[in-house]
C-alpha cells in the first residue's frame, strides 16, 4: 500500500491474490483508483470496492482452477476484445501453475488445460521447455502433471520461497523469450574466463542450486522440530502444533515443512510464529487418513483466522485460545487413525499378481495428478524366501524382491531394520503384506513389471513353502 501511494497508478491489478482485502480496497478506491482481482481464493463476499474475477465468488463451474487460470482466461477476454490471440500462447504456463498449485484433476477444464499445455507443440516457454529437455531421462518424450510437480514446480518454488531478489529476478527472465536466449557471463563453477552461457541455462542451474539450499535448510528445520516433538510430547494431541519465536525457522519455508511433517506422523500440521497480532503461519492437512476438510476443523476449533486451501492454509491463533484449540481438533479428530490408510485398487493374494496388470497401470502416467491419484495396489499373503532377496548397499539401501513371474517389489531406502526384516530370518520363509504404485523397468529395450513399495508389515513366517 505504501508503494501505490508513493506512485499515481490509477489501475491496480492484483493476480491470484486480494479477494478478501476489503479495507484496501476501499482506500483506493477512495483516493480515486481502480482495483481488478483476478482470483481463486475463498472469501466471504465480493468487495464493493473493487471488480472482482474469482470463480469461488460466481457462476463459474469449475472450482478447480486456480490463479493462473483466472488470469488466462481474463487474457482470453481481452483477446477477444482487442481482435487478438495472444494468450493462447501461454497455456503452458497455465497448465504448470495449476499443477503447481495443486489443482483437482478431476475438473474437466482444468484436465483438459494441463493436457494440452503440456503437448509438445505447445511449450513455448523458454524456462519449462529447457527443463523439460534437461530432464527427458527422467520427464520422457511427454510432460505430464506428475513429471511437472515432481521435477519443475518445486525448482521454481524454492527459488520463489528461498532465492534472493536476484535469483528470482533471473528466473523471471528465463521465462520471458526475449531475453531467455541473451549471452551473459557464465557462474558456472570452474568456468573459464570470459565463458558465456544463456540466460536460461544459468536459471535451471540456480534454482537447481537454490532447491538444494532449501533442501539443507528443511533437513536443518526438520531436525529442530522433531526434536521439540520428543520434548514437548506434541504427538499427545491429534494435530502437530508449533508455536515458536519469530527466527526459530525461515517462515519461508514453513509450509513446506509443516507437509513433511504431516506426511511423516500422519496427522495434520500447523507451524506459526509469535507476532504481535498473535501466533500466524502455515498449516497443513492429512488427507491419508480421511481429513479432507483442516480448514474448516481450525476455523471452528478457535482461530483467529485461516485463509487459503481447506488442507494447505495461512492461520492465526491467538495465545489465550492456544489450550482450547488443541482440546477442540482432538475432539473433532478423535476418530481419525493413527496409522496411514492406503486406498487400492487391486489387492492381489500371494503371487497371483499379475504382470500384464502392472504394466497396463504403469502405462497410464499422464493420467495421474490431484484427485486423479496414481492407482495403489496391495498384496496380501506373500511368501517371500531368502533367495528372492537381493540388496543394493550404495549410497542407500535398496530391497529387491523378484517373484517367479518376474515382477519385482522393490523396496528404496530401506533402513537397516528393513534389511534385517529380508536377510536375517531363520525360517523357510516369512509372510508379508505389500501396498505400492506400479512402474515399468525398461532396459536394452526389454520392459519389466515393477512394484514401488511404499508400505509393508510381516505377518508371519513358516517352513514350508509350497
Amino acid at each position: 500500500m505504501e508503494y501505490i501511494d508513493s506512485h499515481n497508478f490509477q489501475l491496480i491489478i492484483v493476480p491470484d491474490a486480494g479477494s478478501n482485502d476489503y479495507d484496501a480496497h476501499a482506500a483506493l478506491k477512495g483516493e480515486g483508483k481502480d482495483i481488478i482481482i483476478l482470483d481463486h481464493h475463498l472469501a466471504d463476499k465480493i468487495s464493493d470496492d473493487a471488480i472482482v474475477i474469482n470463480n469461488q465468488l460466481s457462476d463459474y463451474k469449475n472450482k478447480d482452477f486456480s490463479g493462473v487460470g483466472i488470469v488466462w482466461q481474463f487474457c482470453r477476454y481481452l483477446d477477444q476484445q482487442l481482435g487478438g490471440n495472444n494468450a493462447d500462447n501461454y497455456i503452458d504456463l497455465v497448465a504448470l501453475g495449476n499443477c503447481g498449485d495443486m489443482m483437482s484433476l478431476t475438473s474437466i477444464e482444468t484436465k483438459h488445460i494441463i493436457t494440452k499445455g503440456f503437448e509438445s507443440n505447445n511449450i513455448h516457454n523458454p524456462y519449462l521447455y529447457e527443463s523439460w529437455q534437461k530432464n527427458k531421462f527422467k520427464l520422457g518424450e511427454h510432460l505430464t502433471s506428475i513429471g511437472a510437480a515432481f521435477y519443475i514446480v518445486p525448482l521454481v518454488n524454492a527459488v520463489q520461497r528461498s532465492g534472493t531478489l536476484e535469483e528470482k529476478e533471473l528466473l523471471f527472465k528465463s521465462m520471458l523469450k526475449h531475453e531467455a536466449f541473451e549471452m551473459v557471463p557464465s557462474t558456472k563453477r570452474g568456468h573459464a574466463p570470459g565463458e558465456m552461457e544463456r540466460i536460461v541455462d544459468q536459471a535451471i542451474r540456480t534454482s537447481n542450486n537454490v532447491k538444494n539450499r532449501q533442501t539443507r535448510e528443511q533437513d536443518k528445520a526438520m531436525e529442530d522440530l522433531e526434536k521439540q516433538i520428543k520434548t514437548d510430547n506434541l504427538l499427545d494431541h491429534k494435530v502437530i502444533l508449533f508455536t515458536l519465536d519469530g527466527g526459530a525457522i525461515d517462515r519461508n519455508i514453513a509450509g513446506l515443512i509443516a507437509n513433511k511433517i504431516a506426511n511423516k506422523y500422519q496427522r495434520p500440521c500447523c507451524i506459526l510464529f509469535d507476532t504481535p497480532e498473535g501466533y500466524q503461519g502455515s498449516a497443513r492437512g492429512y488427507e491419508m487418513t480421511g481429513i479432507t476438510n483442516f480448514k474448516t476443523i481450525c476455523e471452528e476449533s478457535g482461530a483467529e483466522w485461516c485463509q487459503g486451501h481447506e488442507n494447505a492454509f495461512g492461520m492465526c491463533l491467538v495465545a489465550a485460545a492456544v489450550g482450547d484449540f488443541l482440546t477442540k481438533t482432538d475432539e473433532a479428530l478423535a476418530s481419525i487413525s493413527a496409522e496411514p490408510v492406503y486406498y487400492v485398487d487391486y489387492i492381489y493374494t500371494g503371487a497371483d499378481v499379475q504382470a500384464s496388470d502392472i504394466l497396463t497401470i504403469a502405462g497410464l502416467s499422464d493420467l495421474w495428478g490431484k484427485d486423479m491419484d496414481e492407482p495403489y495396489i496391495a498384496i496380501e499373503n506373500l511368501k517371500v524366501s531368502k533367495d528372492m532377496v537381493t540388496v543394493y548397499r550404495k549410497t542407500s539401501n535398496t530391497l529387491k524382491i523378484t517373484l517367479q513371474n518376474k515382477i519385482s517389489l522393490m523396496i528404496f531406502n530401506a533402513t537397516d531394520k528393513d534389511c534385517e526384516n529380508f536377510e536375517e530370518f531363520d525360517t523357510t520363509y516369512i509372510t508379508i503384506n505389500a501396498v505400492g504404485k506400479c512402474n515399468i523397468n525398461e532396459w536394452m529395450g526389454n520392459q519389466t513389471p515393477q512394484l514401488f513399495v511404499e508400505d509393508y508389515e510381516i505377518t508371519g513366517s513358516g517352513k514350508y513353502l509350497f
